[in-house]
């Protein structure tokens, strides 16, 4: 069975420049040629969301069909943004997977009982990061179905 792979904006949110780049550099080496945009907090993947600040044009913020969460984040942590969008009926759609470096049973279970759609420990070699990347791309854009992720804002 051929199947083609989705192209939707994938939003990350991630503090650390390095791991932007690793994740980055991971998404070229695995031929995904998805939009992939960053955001440096939780606070700033809010406004990019609901379109605030320097994302109030569309064009420059399209709505994504995946985001990558980290938990570890200033300003608003990843738990803290996870059940914002979860109660929001525009955002709660968007299939959310948390990325982060906690192995914490109890960040696990919590990222869960708020609605996150997975949840991975980042891997600590380039290698195991690609091979994490390969895989959300096989999963999250050729195997499962996704929102309409092009819906504009304010749109339900």
């Amino acid at each position: 069975m051929t199947r083609t792979t989705r192209h939707v904006t994938i939003l990350m949110a991630e503090d650390d420049p390095d791991d932007r780049l690793l994740t980055q550099e991971a998404f070229d080496e695995s031929r995904l040629a998805n939009d992939l945009r960053f955001v440096e907090d939780g606070q700033e993947l809010i406004e990019y969301l609901r379109g605030h600040g320097r994302y109030g044009n569309p064009a420059d913020a399209p709505r994504p069909g995946l985001i990558l969460l980290d938990l570890n984040m200033p300003r608003k942590d990843g738990r803290e943004v996870l059940a914002e969008l979860k109660s929001d009926p525009d955002l709660r759609t968007i299939p959310v997977v948390v990325l982060t470096t906690s192995k914490a049973e109890e960040d696990i279970v919590r990222s869960y009982e708020l609605g996150v759609n997975s949840f991975i420990t980042k891997p600590v070699r380039f290698e195991g990061l690609l091979e994490v990347i390969k895989g959300l791309g096989y999963y999250w854009l050729e195997i499962v179905d996704l929102p309409d992720g092009a819906r504009p804002r304010g749109v339900r």
